[in-house]
């Protein structure tokens, strides 16, 4: 699996779980949702996702098209 495609699993599990965790637990859980998204959509702009260069270095996951 590309690093792309990992990254969008990841992030797609960290906003369903606190979507679940702000309705079920605690309505500050939504920060993470925020978080979350805040960090998808500067990485969409610039291209820089530390998520990906965590993925790169530990995870030898291959490159994919949208993070070098």
């Amino acid at each position: 699996m590309s690093i792309d495609r990992l990254v969008f699993v990841i992030a797609g599990t960290f906003i369903l779980a606190s979507v679940a965790l702000t309705h079920y637990h605690n309505p500050n859980w939504m920060w993470l949702t925020v978080f979350v998204g805040a960090n998808l959509l500067q990485a969409g702009f610039t291209r820089f996702c530390p998520l990906a260069m965590i993925l790169k270095k530990f995870c030898g996951a291959k490159p994919g098209n949208a993070f070098d």
